[in-house]
């Protein structure tokens, strides 16, 4: 601002030239020197207080002498006089026309100040004025720049922990969603290959492991099982049974009953023997987790993720697949007391299965295939017995045939099934030559009497020996899949008729017995709906279409046995959702006769 006082002394021809700027509130500031020409002028406290009433009026001051004034020149300051001076003041102005300033000539001496010397001045203080409001704008924009560049830096910064939260979040809220899917999907798991197919699928999403596998305790060994479905499950891993005492990450996490982390290949040589570094090398990782799976009653082994790549584990994630493992030891127990429970149901299932006997004048077959799914175990049952007291080989004595289905797919079917195979046995004993509706209305009489709930279908027939090789069949049919019996001319025949199948809830009604005879090559064909029954399907279309499968391999004389095999592979869902029996009797051709 000096080159604006220069100026004022140049073109006022003023002894000193002043700018004199207003602090807060438009006072004229005491702190720091007005800026002045000549530099070596001090301005006054007399020169400070005449610009003070300059901004006080916002208006041009000129006077003469100052010592003509009211307050006779005094200086504001210490209350001492100073030389009387003439003083012309312009006010310098901010783009909002508020006043910032004043532009001044002093002289000290008395003087009269022309026109033309104060419309300069004005001029001056113009310029002045647009000098100071660009100064104030570019000391704004800097102050401003200076402000976007630190909000620029603060708000990358703050992007930058924002990012870090979002990713922790989606992270910790992945892991939560692991664990709720875990607590699902592994509590519906009923058996332990459920449990390997699901803990595959859970895992391979969100841990993003290259193996997962499972280690099962059994006895003083553990047995790997490689999970469908992971990346890595080589087919011929070095270990696939090895003891709990033997030097391997997974034996370690199994004894000590904590997590063990194999970190990289260093520090599986530092801590294990060749043979556990071997076997990693056979599946191509680097990082292990193996994750001990804590039962009720012991540690049924353990849980193993295995990475490519090295894999930092920290505590989140330990504390996930700590969690995970839990979830996967409830399910693991679980399954192997299903899989316990099935073994036994289908041992106890086959050990109700009769041995077919080889029978004179009769051939016989039969077929029991279980559901696929491993948890369906079932009440489907077939019987043959002579109806006397006779061998069960015995030649020309009546005999008993039955198929039947009790109601359920679980260890009560199979039990019950079991006591409605003896007690029908007792039934026929007990009323000899009544025929097979007699016995199967006994036998619903003593599940009533004795409160067993026998729910479920059957087909029981008599079989009973007549001349030139001919068999009389008479049968009751309770609610059953009809026989469907294939004739020495080439007929196929649905034995429909049928009555109620058997039911606790329904009261007492007739049963009726029907009769075909049985030339020889005539083939009879008893099934459960396993064969023919599928959701969705049309069960007469099927029970069509296993006819005409046994017309042609009964036309044929195929061997019963690979005759049931045929119709059972030939079913549109052999098994899938229920057990498969079948039972076929052939009345062998008499030689010489086509």
């Amino acid at each position: 601002m000096n080159r604006f006082a220069r100026l004022v002394t140049s073109v006022v021809s003023a002894e000193r030239g002043l700018v004199v700027l207003t602090g807060p509130g438009g006072a004229v500031k005491e702190e720091p020197p007005a800026e002045s020409w000549p530099p070596s002028a001090d301005d006054s406290p007399l020169a400070r207080s005449l610009c003070r009433r300059v901004t006080d009026s916002g208006r041009p001051l000129a006077l003469v002498d100052s010592s003509t004034e009211p307050d006779g020149g005094a200086a504001g300051a210490g209350g001492d006089a100073e030389p009387a001076v003439a003083f012309a003041g312009v006010p310098l102005t901010g783009g909002s026309g508020e006043v910032i300033g004043v532009l001044c000539a002093v002289d000290a001496a008395p003087r009269a100040w022309t026109g033309k010397e104060l419309r300069d001045l004005e001029d001056l203080a113009a310029a002045c004025s647009a000098e100071l409001r660009l100064r104030f704008s570019t000391d704004r924009a800097q102050v401003a720049r200076r402000g976007a560049e630190e909000a620029r830096h603060a708000a990358e910064r703050a992007t930058g922990r924002a990012e870090e939260t979002a990713e922790r979040m989606r992270t910790l809220l992945s892991r939560s969603q692991l664990l709720l899917r875990a607590a699902e999907d592994l509590a519906a798991a009923s058996g332990l290959d459920e449990v390997r197919r699901r803990i595959g699928t859970l895992v391979g999403g969100d841990l993003k492991p290259a193996y997962v596998g499972l280690v099962l305790a059994e006895g003083r060994n553990l047995r790997r099982i490689a999970v469908p479905d992971s990346a890595a499950v080589p087919p011929g891993h070095p270990e696939e049974v090895y003891g709990v005492e033997e030097d391997w990450p997974t034996a370690r996490a199994v004894r000590e009953n904590r997590m063990v982390v194999v970190r990289d290949r260093v520090d599986l040589a530092a801590g294990y023997g060749t043979r556990a570094v071997a076997g990693f090398d056979s599946l191509g990782l680097t990082t292990v987790a193996c994750v001990p799976l804590a039962g009720t009653r012991r540690v049924l082994g353990c849980l193993v993720l295995g990475w490519e790549v090295p894999h930092e584990i920290d505590v989140s994630e330990r504390a996930v697949l700590t969690a995970l493992a839990g979830y996967t030891a409830q399910a693991v127990e679980r399954g192997l007391f299903l899989d316990d429970r099935v073994t036994v149901a289908r041992q106890l299932q086959g050990a109700m299965l009769t041995e077919l006997p080889v029978v004179p004048g009769l051939d016989l077959a039969a077929l029991y295939r279980p559901a696929a799914v491993d948890d369906m175990v079932g009440g489907d049952w077939y019987d043959t017995y002579p109806l006397t007291d006779a061998p069960p080989d015995a030649a020309g004595v009546p005999r008993a045939l039955t198929i039947g289905d009790i109601i359920g797919h679980d260890m009560r079917a199979a039990t019950v099934m079991g006591q409605v195979r003896s007690m029908l046995r007792q039934a026929d004993h007990d009323h000899t030559g009544e025929g097979p509706a007699r016995a199967v209305r006994a036998l619903e009489h003593a599940c009533a009497r004795v409160g067993l709930d026998a729910g479920g279908t059957l087909v029981h027939a008599h079989l009973t020996p007549e001349d030139a090789g001919h068999w009389l069949l008479e049968w009751t049919n309770a609610g059953h899949p009809p026989p469907l019996l294939a004739h020495p001319d080439g007929r196929i025949e649905r034995l429909a008729a049928h009555n109620h199948l058997m039911h606790r809830g329904l009261p007492p009604l007739p049963r009726t017995d029907h009769r075909r005879v049985l030339a020889p090559g005539a083939v009879l064909l008893l099934y459960t709906d396993g064969l023919v029954e599928v959701p969705g399907g049309d069960i007469d279309a099927a029970i069509d279409r296993t006819a005409r499968a046994l017309g042609e391999a009964a036309a044929a004389d195929v061997p019963l046995s690979r005759l049931l095999e045929r119709l059972a592979d030939g079913a549109s869902a052999p098994g899938e959702h229920d057990d498969t029996v079948l039972l076929a009797v052939r009345v062998p051709r008499q030689a010489g006769r086509a």
